[in-house]
């Protein structure tokens, strides 16, 4: 927009200000204005209308690969869909017609972990963000009647897949969305078209650290004493922990993500289901085989971005991933477990030019 009170640029050469146009030059007849005035009034007037107009011109054209075309976050649409008996909550955005990335969330959030990438992306793309059973909004059915494991999580979420429509579609894995993920992508390859892995374990190097040793302990001997070391990572200290350890400015990090995580986990049974899954992890590790040979033969392009900070899966989770897909793309980020939170940015920009290269 054309500020009144700023100079008017006459091409090459020092602008001059309203003051210093001059009144007199040229002929004039009575009472009508300079010349000079009315060309610059013209020229002030087209400036309006090329600056009004430009947001016009943008929004038509096809969108960049960087994420400049945001979406209000008034375009995503909060729906719920039955699986099995159990209401399965999730975001959704973007034309259905457009091709499909399926958001699958970690320990111990839900999809609001996509709140900000949602509108980054949903421009071009239709974006699914499903809760899992005992997570978000979802149903938390009792332990005795529903089996808390990445078994039947992946069930879930493969119906859920069903229910709605996808038949084809990306997937964003981070945490524990990485098993679920896999397990998915192993069973039916030819419904992946593109992978992006964030902070996803899929190799033994990736859980050889200091994190995981309780968590060891406790899949080769579920007894009350070794699951209690585990319940201290479902309380508000540990669950803050995981979103500000490895960041570079915590001024950055909303509080509402650790507050709204810890509400759904205080909520009475649920921290009895994260001890489950806990437990149910260590089914993972054996399947990592069967993974490591979907890549190998599927070879389904995959974009890696890594918070290289990150306590629970750090970059030698991430490295792994080249032997079996040497053509993936690695991007270790200077940030921690939650990524997104703080190169939430980076991260789309870099989502977006990849899945251009790669689903049409």
């Amino acid at each position: 927009m054309i500020n009144p009170n700023e100079p008017i640029s006459q091409g090459p050469g020092t602008p001059r200000s309203s003051a210093s146009w001059p009144l007199t030059a040229g002929p004039r007849t009575r009472g009508s204005a300079p010349t000079s005035v009315l060309r610059r009034i013209g020229q002030c007037v087209a400036a309006m209308v090329v600056a009004l107009s430009a947001p016009m011109v943008a929004s038509a054209a096809p969108s960049a690969p960087e994420a400049t075309n945001v979406v209000s976050s008034a375009a995503v649409r909060y729906r719920t869909v039955k699986v099995d008996g159990v209401n399965v909550f999730y975001r959704e955005a973007g034309s259905k017609n457009a091709p499909a990335i399926l958001l699958l969330h970690g320990f111990p959030t839900s999809s609001q972990m996509f709140r900000n990438l949602i509108p980054r992306l949903a421009d071009r793309y239709h974006v699914i963000a499903p809760d899992y059973p005992g997570y978000g909004q979802s149903d938390m059915p009792p332990m005795d009647k529903f089996e808390y494991s990445f078994d039947n999580l992946s069930r879930v979420v493969d119906k859920f897949t069903t229910a709605i429509g996808l038949t084809r579609f990306a997937m964003y894995v981070q945490d524990y969305g990485a098993p679920i993920g896999y397990r998915i992508a192993a069973a039916h390859p030819e419904r992946i078209s593109a992978i992006v892995v964030q902070n996803g374990n899929a190799y033994d190097e990736g859980i050889d650290n200091e994190f995981w040793v309780a968590a060891k302990a406790y899949w080769a001997d579920k007894s009350v004493a070794n699951g209690a070391k585990l319940r201290p990572l479902f309380e508000l200290p540990a669950t803050k922990w995981q979103y500000t350890e490895g960041i570079r400015d915590t001024q950055r990090i909303s509080p509402d993500a650790w507050t709204v995580d810890q509400a759904y986990m205080d909520r009475p049974g649920n921290k009895d289901i994260q001890l489950e899954m806990f437990y149910s992890y260590g089914s993972n590790p054996p399947l990592y085989p069967s993974w490591q040979a979907y890549f190998r033969k599927h070879q389904p392009p995959m974009l890696i971005v890594w918070g290289k900070n990150d306590k629970i899966f750090p970059p030698p989770g991430a490295h792994p991933y080249l032997r079996d897909l040497p053509k993936a793309e690695l991007h270790l980020l200077d940030t921690g477990h939650f990524a997104l939170e703080e190169e939430g940015e980076k991260i789309s920009q870099l989502m977006r030019a990849f899945l251009q290269r790669h689903l049409k």
